[in-house]
């Protein structure tokens, strides 16, 4: 009923005896007719009482008319209410209800954009999709009712759709002409009734006029989906681009045109041919359209306006999306940014937005179900542009999808092949010809990356142009895209890059300290790209331009600032990273010469992944065996499990299917192991692959036994590096904390995987017996090189473990971190190797104090330098609050440990505040360890002690170091 009275203002709710009028929400009449008790009661018909009131509250229901919606915002508001309903009541009832003739037509049509459009799209997904889609096809046919004609609904609407846009004709064929269900027809006619009544195309043209907005219909479509569903932004990465950043990018490409390529006329002149490849609701077309026109009419004046529209934006300009929504929107978009150009297009002209995968090269082939051939022949208009239209300029804002459903055979080809149909153009995944050598370069399977991959091959494809992009600027220095780089500058002669920033991820701010905010609503920080390919081709350059600040300032610089090449500074990328932002090239030639902790370590892996931690890991082996007698007990069923523990199915694991796994574990106790949740947070975790999503068995396995394991990362991407410990356990893939790196373990011995050896694979048990004696026992994860190049300097060969604690203090000094900390943000650290047996030796006792202080081995902590105070029994953490004046920790009112200094408080270990983060983990536990804790803060103390003495050997290990 909520639902009901929240969407609809007009409502009468009823069981046939008694009748209640809602007005806005707010009963405002009820009338009971009959006495239910009679018919229940009697088994007889009631007699009819209230008459008059009956028919009074009849007359009141019809006296409603829909109120005249005035502005832009009440007209989405009250169109999303609708949707949603249309959405979550009408089309998905209709999927679930089968037989009926409505479910089959909206399956067929469910069936349909999942086989040739989306391949993973839900039926969910679908109903949004759809209810979008009819409330703008809605939208869109009621601005082209001519004026003077005041009639508009349901079965008119298919009129008004131009005869070239198929597939929204194919849509309403269904809506308006046939016969949808009764529960479709009735909310489709309420959304032509509220639009009707509003005159939406005179509402847009309203609020361009007064100024609200360079770009009515996109701000039409924000006001909507905030109150339609918010989450949809968020989930699809469909953001507005502001129109600061949209007219910069158009305005620079212009310029580019004309300086560059000869082209006075810029985008009007009519050799241009432009595509935006995510199109979305068309921003980036209707400003370069707007734009060229503006050219146009300032040279040539208003009379060949008409024409020119016809012979070059109509032909010359193209659009791809692959939702349906914008997709109608930015049909709209182009009407009426053609009435304002006084261009009223002919029945049969359409502006070339189709509705296509960017990323899918194979057509889709004459389909079969009714009403749905202009899919085809959509695809089929599409794939001409993609695969033999020569363009100019293609520009636009791709989708950021770091989990891309846009996986084919095609996608694959164009990110890792050097040539794609005919066309040369590097793979992303070779640098200086060599393999990238990533063991999971999934970053490079970003949406945005393959955008950008696409438009780069069609300027390839056309031997010149221009790309113009807003992306995620993660591909300017991560190492993963150094082969995307080097790619880039292989194909452009010029790039420009204008980094925007606004990472709250990495926690950016202002190089003066102030604040620094994105462009976006989002927290990964973007950057503008603008690509240059010449007729003649030159020796490559790139441009660099931070623009930090808060978000209306940035806004402020975009408006004002046309492009210029002398706002840029100009970069010398080298290899092998090719970095597009400014590096101390100097400082790099040395530290890339030093060899990186996984070419030390060659054996690693990142830490594992249960995607259930609350319930396989527990603090302790009691509670957590438990827990798990508790699951593998069939008895109990799947529901109260699942609610007992908070687990959901997904896609790859269900609940029913795991308790069957373990349900003949007869040894829990030997399935629970110690693992490294987070720095000096050791808990246990039931290591079973029924339950743990990500093992890393292949690395894990090692540490099962004796065995101590360097842990790091691969990139930090907030503060300095503070991200190395140690372990003699699995790790958890969170040990560090750091956006772009999850923790890496480096195992120092190497074991044989038991395991393997009890079930050998097919084929292998005559193999096993003249395996090495080595594989038997331990041997060290240590490249060879290392111990022949320090054997040679040192004139014998170290221990495994003299290099490992060498290594270990060295990543403890605060000179290294701080002197190398812009290239410790991007890749794995890197060793220096002192040629200095003695400085050798001494790092490493001071690394081996440190692992021992780590690991709460050492005999320095049997004298902790804090105690736990307090009177009363309540050891409950409740809240954890550091006074700095008193040096105390409280966890509670009543109980605190004494004697920690600031700096002390405040140190950090993997990105974690480390006394801080132990305790907020327990919030709401007893505190049972208090001995634990003290000697915690005690190793953490003595840790900033041994920093110092690391301090006063580290510039002389540096002096003279080992080549490689």
């Amino acid at each position: 009923m909520e639902r009901y009275c929240a969407t609809f203002p007009n409502v009468i709710l009823t069981n046939f005896y008694e009748f209640r009028l809602y007005r806005d929400g707010q009963r405002i009449a009820q009338v009971m007719i009959g006495r239910p008790v009679i018919a229940e009661r009697l088994q007889t018909t009631p007699p009819v009482e209230n008459a008059d009131k009956f028919k009074a509250l009849f007359d009141l229901f019809f006296s409603f008319s829909l109120p005249k919606v005035q502005t832009a915002r009440s007209l989405a508001v009250e169109l999303a209410k609708r949707t949603r309903f249309l959405r979550d009541e009408v089309i998905a009832v209709e999927m679930e209800e089968n037989g009926g003739r409505g479910h089959k037509q909206i399956i067929g049509f469910y069936e349909a954009f999942k086989k040739y459009l989306i391949g993973t799209l839900t039926e969910r997904q679908f109903a949004d999709l759809y209810a979008q889609t009819i409330t703008y096809g809605l939208f869109a046919a009621r601005t082209r009712v001519p004026p003077g004609r005041n009639e508009f609904n349901r079965r008119l609407a298919f009129d008004y759709i131009p005869h070239t846009i198929g597939i929204l004709r194919d849509v309403f064929r269904f809506i308006s002409l046939e016969e949808p269900p009764k529960s479709l027809q009735m909310i489709v006619e309420d959304i032509a009734g509220i639009l009707h009544a509003a005159d939406a195309d005179k509402i847009l043209h309203d609020y361009q006029k007064t100024g609200k907005g360079g770009d009515p219909v996109i701000h039409f479509y924000e006001t909507f989906l905030a109150a339609y569903d918010p989450r949809i932004r968020e989930r699809r990465g469909v953001y507005y681009t502001p129109e600061a950043v949209v007219g910069y990018i158009v305005r620079a490409v212009h310029s580019l045109l004309k300086s560059h390529f000869g082209l006075p006329d810029g985008l009007a002149g009519e050799e241009v041919k432009l595509l935006d490849p995510a199109g979305g609701t068309l921003t980036f077309p209707a400003e370069a359209i707007r734009l060229a026109a503006a050219e146009f009419k300032e040279k040539y004046g208003d009379g060949g306006l008409h024409r020119w529209i016809g012979k070059h934006i109509l032909a010359d300009f193209y659009a791809f999306e692959l939702m349906m929504a914008p997709y109608a929107i930015g049909h709209l978009k182009m009407g009426f940014i053609f009435d304002e150009l006084g261009y009223k297009m002919a029945d049969d002209e359409r502006f070339k937005l189709y509705l296509t995968n960017t990323l899918e090269m194979e057509e889709i082939k004459q389909i079969d179900l009714p009403g749905l051939s202009s899919l085809s022949e959509e695809s089929h208009l599409a794939g001409k542009v993609k695969k033999e239209q020569p363009v100019l300029v293609v520009l636009g804002n791709p989708p950021y999808s770091g989990h891309s459903a846009n996986s084919n055979e095609w996608t694959e080809r164009l990110l890792k092949e050097d040539r794609v149909d005919g066309v040369p153009i590097q793979s992303y995944y070779k640098v200086d010809g060599q393999p990238l050598g990533e063991k999971n370069p999934k970053w490079l399977q970003d949406d945005y990356v393959k955008f950008l991959r696409f438009a780069q091959w069609k300027i390839q494809q056309s031997g010149h142009g221009i790309v113009g992009m807003i992306t995620n600027h993660s591909y300017l220095d991560n190492p993963t895209f150094r082969g995307m780089r080097r790619s880039l500058m292989n194909t452009f002669d010029e790039i420009y890059i204008l980094d925007l920033h606004g990472n709250s991820l990495k926690k950016e701010t202002a190089p003066e300290g102030g604040k620094d905010e994105n462009v976006f609503d989002i927290r990964q920080g973007v950057a503008i790209a603008l690509f240059v390919k010449n007729k003649k081709a030159k020796a490559p350059k790139v441009f660099h331009l931070d623009l930090f600040g808060l978000r209306a300032e940035k806004y402020d610089w975009l408006e004002k600032n046309e492009f210029s090449k002398e706002n840029y500074t100009g970069i010398e990328p080298q290899s092998p990273a090719y970095f597009f932002i400014k590096r101390d090239t100097e400082k790099i030639k040395q530290y890339l010469e030093w060899k990186k902790v996984n070419e030390i370590f060659p054996v690693n892996s990142v830490g594992i992944v249960t995607s259930r931690d609350r319930f396989v890991i527990g603090f302790n082996k009691k509670e957590l065996k438990n827990r798990i007698l508790q699951f593998k007990n069939l008895s109990q069923p799947d529901e109260i499990i699942a609610q007992a523990y908070n687990l959901k199915n997904t896609s790859n694991w269900k609940i029913r299917d795991a308790r069957e796994k373990i349900r003949n574990s007869s040894d829990v106790d030997t399935t629970i192991k110690a693992v490294s949740y987070r720095p000096f947070d050791k808990r246990y975790l039931f290591y079973h692959p029924a339950v743990i999503e990500r093992m890393r068995r292949d690395v894990m396995h090692h540490m099962l036994k004796e065995n101590i394991g360097l842990i790091s990362v691969r990139q930090v991407a907030e503060g300095i590096f503070n991200h190395c410990f140690i372990t003699e356990n699995i790790i958890e893939s969170r040990m560090t904390l750091s956006n772009k790196g999850i923790g890496y373990l480096f195992p120092l011995y190497l074991y044989a995987d038991e395991t393997k050896k009890q079930n050998p694979r097919p084929g292998a048990t005559m193999m096993m017996v003249f395996e090495p004696r080595e594989s038997y026992g331990r041997k060290p994860n240590i490249s060879p090189v290392i111990f022949k190049k320090l054997e040679d300097a040192f004139g014998k060969r170290p221990s495994p473990e003299e290099i490992f604690y060498y290594i270990y203090g060295l990543f403890y000094s605060t000179i290294y971190r701080e002197k190398y900390a812009e290239f410790l943000k991007i890749d794995f650290p890197r060793v220096p190797f002192t040629a200095d047996c003695d400085l050798f030796k001494k790092m490493g006792k001071l690394g081996r104090r440190l692992s021992d202080l780590h690991l709460l081995k050492s005999t320095e902590l049997d004298m902790p330098i804090t105690k736990y105070q307090g009177s009363g029994n309540n050891d409950r953490i409740e809240k954890v609050n550091y006074r700095e004046e008193e040096q105390r920790i409280y966890i509670n009112k009543d109980k605190y440990f004494e004697g920690i200094a600031p700096e002390v408080w405040n140190y950090h270990i993997g990105g974690y505040q480390v006394l801080h983060k132990y305790l907020k983990d327990r919030k709401g536990r007893i505190l049972d360890d208090a001995p634990r804790y003290c000697r915690i803060i005690t190793a953490l103390s003595k840790t900033m002690e041994i920093q110092k003495k690391i301090d006063e050997v580290y510039p002389k290990a540096e002096k003279r170091l080992i080549d490689f």
